[in-house]
Order: C-alpha cells, then sequence, then structure tokens
C-alpha cells in the first residue's frame, strides 16, 4: 500500500481556526483545562456559553442529536490549539442526577491509541524495533517468528478477533459480570484458523492488542498500567485516566444504559476485562479526553518519524477488493482513511471511537487547525446501537471545519 495522503498539509494562505473561533465568539479562558501542557489542569468544569458563534452551535448540534437519537447523556469537549471553545454536559447520569462533564466513563479503544503510542516511544528510546518478532517475548504464540510488533499493533497479523468469534457475544450478555483473562481472550483467536498469513491483509482483532500489552510488559519488565501511566497518561497530565483491574469506576460516574439483552436495564458495572489487554481497561473523564486527541493525534511524545509511523505504518489490504477475511471486519477503503497503530486515520482526522455496554465516546483531532473534539455520550431507551458520539463529533466537525469532513470508517 502506498502512503497515504497525508492529511497535515499546510495551507499557503490561512487565517487559524482559532484567531477564527475567538473572533465569532468563542470563549478565551480554558474553563476546566490546561491551556498548556496539561500539567495544571483545573476542575473538568462546563463552560460559560455565549449567545452566539461556535460554542452555541456546538451546544445545538448536541441537543438536536441528544433528542434525535434518544441518548440519555451528550458530554462534549472542544478545543483549539489546546484553548477551549466549549464544555459542556447535557441530560442525566441517572434518574435525577444531572450529567456533569467531570464524571468517569469508559474510554475502550482509545487506550489501544496509548498503547500503540508507548510502543514507538520504546523505538524511539532505542529498545525494540517496529519489526522484531515477538516471539522473543512471546514464544509460546503460535508463528511468534512471523508476527512482528508492527504487525499487533497496526492489526495485520491475520489473527482472527475473538469478539466475532460465534457465541461470545452470547457468552458475554449471559454473564456481563465474567471476569475474562488474557490467556482465555487470546486462546479464543489463536484456537481458529487465521484469516490470512502475517502482514498480508488488515483486519480489526482484539487479539492484536491484548497480545500487544503483554509483549509491552515483557519487553519492559513492567505492568502494563505503570507502563502506560509513565510513558503516556502521566507525559500528557491525563489525571483522570486510569485502569482499573475490576468494573469499579472512580467517583464522579457517568452511568450507562443498554437494551442488548432485551430489556432496557443498567450496564455501568458491567466487566470490561474483555475489551482489551489487562492494564488498558481505562475510564476517564471530557477534559482528558480532549486533551488526549491532542496528545496523540499531534504526535507529541514521539520523533517525527514515529508519528509518521504512528499514522501510516504501512498498512496493507485496505483499499483491496479480494480479501481473506470477513468482510464485516476486513474493510476496503481510500488510502486517505486507513489504520494506523491503534487509532484511525479518517481523511484529515486522527480519531477513535468505542462503543459498548451503553456508552459510546470519540476523540478526534485535525493537526492542520489543531482542532480537539471529544464526545461522550450514553443510551436512552430506545436509543439504536450506533455510534452516537462519533455521529455527534461529525457533525461538529462540519460545522467548524467544513473543509475537512470526518469520513466513515466500518
Amino acid at each position: 500500500m502506498r502512503s497515504a495522503r497525508s492529511p497535515f498539509r499546510s495551507r499557503a494562505v490561512a487565517v487559524t481556526a482559532l484567531a477564527a473561533l475567538l473572533a465569532l465568539g468563542a470563549p478565551v479562558t480554558a474553563v476546566g483545562g490546561s491551556t498548556g501542557d496539561g500539567h495544571d489542569r483545573r476542575p473538568c468544569d462546563a463552560s460559560r456559553l455565549p449567545d452566539r458563534g461556535p460554542a452555541r452551535d456546538v451546544l445545538r448540534i448536541a441537543e438536536q442529536a441528544k433528542a434525535e437519537m434518544d441518548l440519555e447523556s451528550v458530554i462534549l469537549r472542544v478545543t483549539v490549539d489546546r484553548r477551549e471553545v466549549v464544555t459542556t454536559a447535557l441530560g442525566e447520569s441517572m434518574t435525577g442526577v444531572p450529567a456533569a462533564p467531570a464524571m468517569h466513563f469508559r474510554n475502550g479503544n482509545i487506550a489501544i491509541s496509548y498503547l500503540g503510542t508507548a510502543l514507538l516511544r520504546l523505538v524511539d528510546q532505542g529498545r525494540v524495533g517496529l519489526d522484531d518478532p515477538v516471539a522473543r517475548w512471546l514464544p509460546d504464540l503460535k508463528d511468534g517468528k512471523r508476527i512482528t510488533l508492527r504487525m499487533l499493533a497496526a492489526s495485520t497479523t491475520g489473527l482472527v478477533d475473538y469478539v466475532t468469534t460465534p457465541g461470545f457475544g452470547e457468552t458475554v450478555s449471559a454473564n456481563p459480570f465474567r471476569q475474562w483473562t488474557a490467556r482465555e481472550l487470546v486462546a479464543i483467536s489463536t484456537g481458529r484458523q487465521r484469516w490470512y498469513e502475517p502482514g498480508t491483509n488488515w483486519s480489526y482483532s482484539h487479539a492484536n492488542f491484548v497480545l500487544l500489552g503483554a509483549a509491552l510488559e515483557k519487553i519492559t519488565g513492567t505492568r502494563l498500567d505503570v507502563l502506560l501511566k509513565r510513558q503516556v497518561l502521566g507525559p500528557l497530565g491525563l489525571r483522570e485516566t486510569r485502569n482499573s483491574f475490576t468494573p469499579d469506576i472512580p467517583e464522579p460516574v457517568l452511568h450507562a444504559f443498554t437494551a442488548d439483552r432485551g430489556t432496557y436495564e443498567e450496564s455501568t458495572f458491567w466487566n470490561p476485562s474483555w475489551t482489551t489487554a489487562p492494564g488498558a481497561v481505562q475510564t476517564t473523564d471530557i477534559c482528558d479526553l480532549a486533551r488526549s486527541a491532542v496528545g496523540i493525534g499531534s504526535g507529541e511524545l514521539l520523533s517525527p518519524s514515529s508519528y509518521q509511523e504512528l499514522l501510516n505504518p504501512g498498512t496493507v489490504g485496505l483499499g483491496h477488493e479480494t480479501r481473506t477475511c470477513p468482510a464485516t471486519v476486513c474493510l476496503a477503503n481510500t488510502e486517505a482513511t486507513h489504520y494506523g497503530m491503534g487509532l484511525l486515520v479518517l481523511g484529515d482526522w486522527v480519531a477513535q471511537h468505542p462503543l459498548f455496554f451503553g456508552y459510546s465516546a470519540s476523540q478526534a483531532y485535525l493537526p492542520s487547525e489543531r482542532l480537539a473534539i471529544a464526545v461522550s455520550t450514553t443510551n436512552g431507551p430506545t436509543a439504536t446501537d450506533g455510534h452516537s458520539a462519533h455521529v455527534i463529533t461529525q457533525r461538529i466537525a462540519a460545522a467548524l471545519a467544513p473543509n475537512h469532513p470526518i469520513p466513515d470508517f466500518g
């Protein structure tokens, strides 16, 4: 696959998005977050909304989406050049309990982008190479000599996704409080015939990231949650983003609800242990999510060469019509829309959008405008299973950066 069109081209003549937004009346005070490196962060509070301008436009988008999609809550934050445009929360966490920006929610596969960044930081430190075979650290992995760290991070190993295997969803639904181990999850994937030979195609597989987490622990001799805190969360100042080895969520909690099992019920404390590597099962708040969009999307912690690898590690398979994996998980896309190392490159945006257990979230960053959008939603009784946070993010992007639409992926 040829290198993707760079989403970071500069414009010859342009007024910065920050200047344009400020001219239209956007707030200039970074209420609820740091204006700098994230280490002096203030409480994550709602901003004061002006009568007009981008902040008011974003609020209208959120209000309309909440009603249209029957969402219990919508929490969002938008920044330009790390300065707040708007931070707000709509709806309720529980009956009679208003949603608030400081509430914590599960961030799902957003943590996978931290795995990719942590791996590349180790590359920058000269501790590993992306094309090192994982058998060096995971000797029991079948075909580990042919699977590289790059393949794990870019999801090109050919390993079956245990989440999509027959019966897995029903098993989780039957007992959503079950604690899954990494060994159990990987065994489901490795116990089935590989979709394709390692490195010859692309398909999303949760097993890749469970294995990447295990490899990172072996490489560093450090437990994954500690490693991510040292390499990513700490340097970015993500003080409200943390792992838990239990289903617990720190207070204040954004409660979630789902009708996945046929009746509308609370799913806040259903066990997310199956979602990714132990040590990377995290919760966060909306201010950290916006800061994460900037830090990861700009490659702030990486060398220029590693940043380019993060965005385009040479992912194969995307754009090929001939597939050897199921079409539902092996996607054909344009060069500008592809999978990087634990994240999505959606046109000009760097993004990720998890969805599970009644929670939906989205983080998106537009490097050319230094525009970050973070959204979290929870479902109402008749909500569909769509990526509601991602849809809201797309609508906000269309309003604030109309020349840079966010395309769909999958």
